[in-house]
């Protein structure tokens, strides 16, 4: 199986359209959070928070992170649908290797590309905040931030390859990243918070996996600035910012744990491996 995932590396990183594109979806996030949204996102709460800027850039970019351990990972799984395309699984499927370990080998993938271009938007995020006056990340809170992309990766690998394991087209595939890229831009709330969206649309965000990504990236960023910023604000003002803004997720008056969104995306992770493994053995059998 290690010749087999080093291939898929391979595919992938010596069609650096396929690169760019991956990685395009957060960068469009990123300028249009720079030339657009910015100003007007940290206008609404620079009158009571010193150092909003910091705060709200800090806000934005960790969903930016939460957003891209999904979208760059599609690109991963673009080398599955190619080969699908091309009819090259049908001669990886009478080989020795098994089902279960050749759709890992797509996994692992898409999980190492995944991180490694998240990581790569994590060094410009973390360039834009230093560069607009912002605080370098500590060494704990880097550490931390590492482990919640992987986490993350992991997760929403998971999920868009049991969506993928349906298709074998490009072009609908193509067609599913952007809707996929676009929904999860909504859902994790990086075009619009979640305490402005209706309680409908609140409920779906709390039960979409890459929320609590979402979710644990802002604690992690946003803890330092939030500190030095809001320690003078009332409690219940810091409390309704963070329900918001999606910083917390509750229900009812529950407040969502931090173990709580680990096991969330621990769970998600192996039922949509499961899944996506069961649809691949029924179409091996048909």
């Amino acid at each position: 199986m290690r010749a087999f995932l080093r291939r898929n590396l391979l595919v992938f990183f010596k069609d650096r359209a396929a690169v760019f594109f991956s990685l395009l979806s957060s960068l469009i996030i990123l300028g249009l959070y720079i030339l657009f949204l910015g100003n007007v996102i940290i206008s609404d709460f620079e009158d009571k928070i010193p150092n909003a800027h910091e705060i709200m850039t800090n806000w934005i970019m960790a969903g930016l992170l939460a957003a891209s351990t999904a979208t760059t990972t599609l690109g991963g799984l673009g080398v599955m649908i190619g080969d699908k395309a091309k009819k090259i699984d049908r001669d990886l499927y009478v080989s020795p290797i098994s089902r279960r370990k050749l759709a890992l080998g797509y996994v692992l993938n898409a999980m190492i590309i995944g991180y490694i271009l998240t990581f790569i938007t994590f060094v410009f995020v973390e360039i834009y905040i230093v560069l607009s006056g912002g605080s370098l990340i500590s060494l704990t809170k880097l550490l931390e931030v590492m482990a919640l992309i992987l986490l993350a990766t992991v997760s929403n690998t998971a999920m868009v390859f049991f969506i993928t394991s349906f298709f074998s087209s490009e072009n609908a595939f193509a067609t599913v990243s952007t809707v996929i890229g676009t929904l999860i831009g909504f859902l994790t709330g990086i075009y619009i918070p979640i305490g402005q969206l209706p309680e409908s649309i609140q409920w779906i965000v709390r039960l979409f996996p890459p929320s609590y990504a979402a979710v644990l990236l802002r604690q992690a960023l946003m803890a330092d600035p939030m500190a030095a910023g809001m320690a003078d604000l009332p409690a219940e003002y810091v409390e309704g910012f963070k329900e918001a803004l999606g910083i917390v997720l509750k229900f009812g008056e529950t407040e969502a744990s931090k173990i709580f969104s680990i096991a969330v995306l621990l769970v998600s992770a192996a039922v949509f491996f499961l899944l996506a493994v069961l649809v691949l053995s029924r179409k091996k059998k048909e």
